[in-house]
């Protein structure tokens, strides 16, 4: 028995680790399916919560995984990963059944799973958390009450750190179909000879008050006292789904440039508010300098905002925005950049840049290669972020040594 409990609260440390960080880089991208569940159950009014509560959720995950890998707190992290498991069991099971939500999340964008997958998995885990929540009494217990107390606030300032970052930065890990690199035309085309989906249909047909179900193969066809009902088609098989499906682009008046601007034969900037009304007003001026800017060297330049043409009339109005605005999908353009605004820059529809607004370009950047200039931002990053990971794993197995040497 006490190596069984060792081994689920490894795997649970393990689990709320991966599941917090994965969620955490990207607090944003969490929020968003947390206000996707509000709007499933009919829970609006908690909307504006849901940027706090994927704070808090992300950090918690995180913090109840780092304090069972590290035997910090652990009767409360036992009781912390009980509660979680016994909240978000039941909460897949709903789901799973109904299906109101189709990915639950758990692991944001980084790992799909339907809800049915979720549940199944989420019973092992609910298993092993419920074991550890039994056993927690015989759980170790730090032998220095004021050292585990300093551990315990260090491990809350880390497990708080990847959803700031993520929130007052872009991603540090992205996930989403809309990275640095990818080609919005090739990431939406289906291969030739790619599966379709597989339906199965079930018609309902009336004869005589009472109703029966049919499939294509045996419709009562030949007896017209058959009056047909409904119709109900379920998915059998998944087809080829690309890892974009949409992406459209739209004047302010609905007329369709999506192609347009994919296939500009410069550089374009697409400055992203998905709404207007809670974006970031600071923005305005830079983003004006960046229009300026472009337009002078002949680069294509756009807002585009889910808000109509009231919502824009107000917004330049009152903030002075000089660049044109186009119309897309909210829910899109959530997805395009975790920011508001935020600042991509295409090249004949490859992302090549991205820009939080807290850090926005000068506009003195807008001027020779742009793409030769984001490949050695792009290097600089990724030497900075494989830097910061080796630093992190280097500390916290400094700190996993320091513990166990302080039990022995």
């Amino acid at each position: 028995m006490k190596y069984l409990i060792i081994v689920c609260r490894y795997l649970l440390a393990f689990l709320f680790i991966f599941s917090g960080f994965v969620k955490g880089v990207d607090p944003l991208g969490f929020a968003y399916k947390l206000t996707d569940y509000f709007k499933a159950f009919n829970a609006d009014f908690f909307e504006p919560l849901a940027v706090g509560l994927s704070f808090l959720l992300c950090a918690a995950e995180l913090l109840i995984g780092l304090l069972l890998l590290f035997g910090i707190r652990l009767r409360l992290a036992a009781w912390g990963v009980f509660l979680f498991m016994m909240f978000f069991t039941p909460l897949t099971f709903i789901l799973a059944i109904f299906n109101p939500v189709h990915d639950c999340g758990c692991f944001g964008d980084a790992i799909k799973l339907s809800n049915w997958q979720t549940f199944y998995k989420n019973i092992i885990f609910f298993a092993a958390a419920l074991l550890l929540f039994v056993k927690r009494a015989s759980l170790p217990t730090y032998p220095s009450i004021l050292k585990e107390l300093i551990l315990f606030v260090i491990l809350v300032l880390i497990a708080f750190l990847p959803p700031f970052i993520g929130y007052t930065r872009l991603p540090m890990f992205d996930f989403r179909p809309y990275s640095i690199g990818v080609n919005i035309p090739n990431a939406m085309a289906v291969p030739e000879g790619a599966p379709n989906d597989v339906y199965k249909t079930t018609l309902y047909y009336k004869k005589n008050g009472i109703v029966k179900e049919f499939n294509e193969n045996n419709i009562p066809w030949q007896d017209s006292t058959w009056k047909f009902v409904d119709s109900k088609p379920e998915l059998i098989k998944k087809g080829f789904t690309p890892s974009i499906e949409s992406f459209g682009l739209m004047t302010v008046s609905g007329k369709d440039i999506t192609d347009s601007i994919l296939s500009y034969p410069s550089y374009y900037f697409l400055a992203v508010a998905y709404r207007l009304d809670k974006t970031n007003l600071k923005a305005t001026n830079k983003l004006n300098e960046l229009y300026s800017k472009a337009t002078a060297n002949g680069y294509g330049f756009a807002c585009v905002t889910a808000s109509t043409q009231g919502e824009i009339d107000n917004f330049v109005a009152k903030t002075g925005a000089i660049y044109p605005f186009l119309n897309a999908d909210e829910v899109l353009l959530k997805t395009v950049i975790r920011a508001n605004p935020g600042l991509i820059l295409l090249n004949k529809g490859t992302i090549i840049g991205q820009w939080h607004y807290n850090h926005l370009p000068d506009a003195s950047y807008i001027s020779g290669n742009l793409n030769a200039k984001q490949i050695s931002l792009m290097m600089e990053s990724s030497n900075k972020r494989l830097t910061l990971m080796l630093l992190s794993f280097l500390g916290l197995s400094l700190a996993l040594i320091y513990i166990i040497k302080q039990k022995n």
